[in-house]
C-alpha cells in the first residue's frame, strides 16, 4: 500500500483524501488541518486522523476540544508521499518541510511551476514523473486545457490555439472572494497566465489565452478556436478522436446539455460525490470547422477535474505503473465514464 498524508482539507484536499481512500493500492494516513472549523469535524468524522498545521494550530484544536495526531512534521514522517493542497502560494512555503524529511510530494497549480519538477497532466507527461521527487499537478483550466490540446496535436498536429476562458467567480464555500452583478476582466491584460501554463506541460504548442470572471460558483466555460497543422481534418475526425479520449466527455444540446447547470445536475443524478465532474465536457454540436480551423465550447469543473490527476500523479512518483494501467484504475474507481485509458 502506498501510504498517502494530505496536507490541507478544503475544496481539493477533501476529495483528495477521499479518492485515494477509494484506490486499491493507497492508504490516507492522515490529514493536516490549520483551523478546528466544520471541514476538520468532517474529516474526523468520517475517520480520518487530523494533524495541527504548527504549533498555534494545535492550541486552537487543543481549546475546541478536538482530538489530534501531531503537527504537520508528524504526519509527513509517516508516509510515503505527501498531497499539499494547501491555499495558493501556502505550499511553497512547506517544501523546506518535505526536504527535510526525504517525502516525494505533489503540489497543486495554485503554486508557481518552479515549486516542482515537473508539471503534471497524466495523459501528457505521466511518464516524465517517474524517478521525480516532486510534481505539481496544474491548474483546473490548465489541466482541460492540456486534455483536449493533448488529444487534437497528437492525432492532427496544433498550428496555434486561442482561448477565451469565462470563470467562476469562487467555489460554493467561498463566498467572500466572489463578484456580484458584474463581469470582471481577470486579468485586464492579454494574454491571461493559463495559456503560458499551459507550456509548462506542452511546451511546443502555441496558445494566447484570455479571461474574465463571471458571478457563478459551478464551473468554466471556455470557447477555442484552433488552427490545425492538418488541413484536412473533418468535423467528424475531431468528434472521433475527442470521444475516444478518456476524461473527455461530449455532451449535446439536444439532450438538454444547454448550460453548466445541467451538466452539475447530470453528475449528481451519477451519484458522484458531491456533484463532482471528473471529465472535460464539450458540448459536440459546438464543434464546428471553418476556415481550416476547429471551435467549440467545454466545461471545466473546477472543484473535480485535477482529482484523477492527483492520484494518478502519486503512481507516477511511486513508480511500478504505466499511464493506462493508471488512469484505467483511477476512472474505475472514480466511476469515470469511458473509464479505460
Amino acid at each position: 500500500m502506498i501510504t498517502v498524508g494530505v496536507v490541507g482539507y478544503g475544496v481539493i484536499g477533501r476529495r483528495v483524501a477521499d479518492a485515494v481512500s477509494a484506490q486499491p493500492d493507497m492508504q490516507v494516513i492522515g490529514v493536516v488541518k490549520k483551523k478546528p472549523d466544520y471541514k476538520a469535524k468532517l474529516a474526523i468524522s468520517k475517520g480520518f486522523s487530523v494533524y495541527a498545521a504548527d504549533g498555534e494550530s494545535r492550541k486552537m484544536f487543543e481549546d475546541a476540544g478536538l482530538q489530534i495526531s501531531g503537527e504537520i512534521k508528524d504526519l509527513v514522517s509517516e508516509v510515503d508521499i505527501v498531497v499539499d493542497a494547501s491555499p495558493g502560494k501556502v505550499g511553497a512555503s512547506n517544501r523546506d518541510v518535505y526536504r527535510s524529511l526525504g517525502k516525494k510530494v505533489i503540489y497543486q497549480g495554485g503554486e508557481p511551476a518552479d515549486v516542482a519538477d515537473l508539471s503534471f497532466v497524466a495523459q501528457c507527461n505521466f511518464e516524465k514523473a517517474e524517478g521525480k521527487s516532486s510534481v505539481r499537478v496544474v491548474s483546473c483550466n490548465t489541466t482541460g486545457l492540456c486534455r483536449l490540446l493533448n488529444a487534437l496535436d497528437t492525432n492532427f498536429g496544433i498550428d496555434k490555439a486561442r482561448v477565451v476562458i469565462i470563470r467562476r467567480a469562487t467555489d460554493p464555500d467561498e463566498p467572500g472572494k466572489g463578484i456580484i452583478d458584474a463581469v470582471s476582466l481577470d486579468p485586464v491584460h492579454i494574454p491571461s497566465h493559463h495559456g503560458l501554463d499551459v507550456n509548462t506541460v506542452l511546451p511546443h504548442v502555441k496558445i494566447i489565452t484570455t479571461a474574465v470572471k463571471i458571478p457563478t460558483t459551478h464551473m468554466h466555460v471556455h470557447t477555442l478556436m484552433i488552427s490545425l497543422k492538418d488541413s484536412t481534418a473533418t468535423k467528424d475526425q475531431v468528434i472521433d478522436v475527442l470521444n475516444g479520449t478518456t476524461r473527455i466527455l461530449l455532451i449535446s444540446s439536444k439532450d438538454g446539455f444547454k448550460s453548466t447547470g445541467q451538466v452539475f445536475d447530470y453528475a449528481r443524478e451519477l451519484g458522484r460525490w458531491r456533484s463532482d465532474m471528473y471529465e472535460l465536457v464539450v458540448w459536440k454540436d459546438s464543434i464546428n470547422i471553418i476556415d481550416g480551423e476547429i471551435y467549440l465550447y467545454m466545461g471545466v469543473g473546477q472543484e473535480a477535474i485535477v482529482i484523477p490527476e492527483v492520484v494518478d500523479a502519486i503512481r507516477a512518483l511511486i513508480g511500478g505503473y504505466t499511464r493506462d494501467e493508471s488512469i484505467s484504475m483511477t476512472n474505475k474507481t472514480l466511476n469515470i465514464l469511458k473509464y479505460k485509458a
